[in-house]
């Protein structure tokens, strides 16, 4: 009874410490719900079956954390620095850790002139850095770029055969898990400017997944307590025994 019973605690803490992780991870997504291009994460349960310590196999939890990399909707802001990606293609930004890649489209000019990102990383074109010192900035659907009606680069779109290929670095940027991973150039997206991307977020679905896993969470609290009492009952009623 006392073995079955720490297997139970065993599992029910690490139940506990895994609905803890997307507790967490549902709080960002909530967090992030008006962050521009922002892509929500998810957190899944597996179980899987170990030698435990005692030489017998058991299950365990583990979770995998994955980002949901679906299209977000299309805000009209009428700034035309603010651009939506309609499609499979990411923005290429340059960093001062390398390339990086991002859906959100919120750019600004700096002293420059450069269109950079809200942390002042430089959006790049097919022809470096774009640089706009113009009046009149128009950008087409292919993503030309014109500046008081003369072409001066066009952005650089890429994209990726396997969204699992990219993971989040923080700053809303992307970079790829791995050097092996190439990108391609996202010659079927298409841009619309004067809109950008909200975040994936549905508020609603999040909020109920919260009060879910505290619901779950609160049930393994008790669960781990009801134990711990069997476990003590046990415990008198062996020690209470006669000869």
């Amino acid at each position: 009874m006392f073995i079955q019973n720490r297997l139970g605690l065993t599992e029910s803490i690490e139940s506990m410490i895994a609905q803890e992780r997307r507790l967490d991870q549902t709080a960002n997504n909530l967090a992030n719900a008006d962050t521009v291009g922002y892509k929500k994460d998810k957190v899944t349960f597996w179980e899987m079956l170990f030698t435990a310590s005692s030489g017998h196999e058991r299950v365990g939890k583990a979770v995998k954390l994955s980002t949901d990399h679906s299209q977000g909707t299309a805000e009209q802001t009428g700034n035309p620095l603010d651009l939506y990606i309609t499609g499979d293609g990411y923005f290429r930004v340059q960093t001062a850790n390398g390339v990086r890649y991002t859906r959100a489209g919120n750019f600004t000019l700096n002293r420059d002139g450069q269109m950079v990102t809200p942390d002042g990383d430089p959006v790049l074109g097919q022809g470096g850095p774009v640089i706009l010192t113009g009046n009149d900035i128009q950008i087409r659907r292919d993503g030309v770029i014109f500046m008081d009606g003369q072409e001066v680069n066009r952005l650089g779109l890429a994209r990726f055969d396997n969204p699992a290929d990219l993971e989040k670095e923080g700053r809303n940027l992307f970079r790829p898990t791995a050097d092996t991973v190439q990108e391609r150039p996202a010659d079927q997206a298409t841009i619309q400017q004067g809109f950008r991307e909200s975040s994936n977020v549905n508020t609603v679905v999040e909020m109920t997944e919260m009060i879910d896993l505290q619901r779950a969470f609160e049930t393994q609290q008790k669960m781990i307590v009801t134990m711990d009492e069997i476990d003590g009952q046990a415990v008198r009623k062996v020690g209470s025994l006669t000869g």
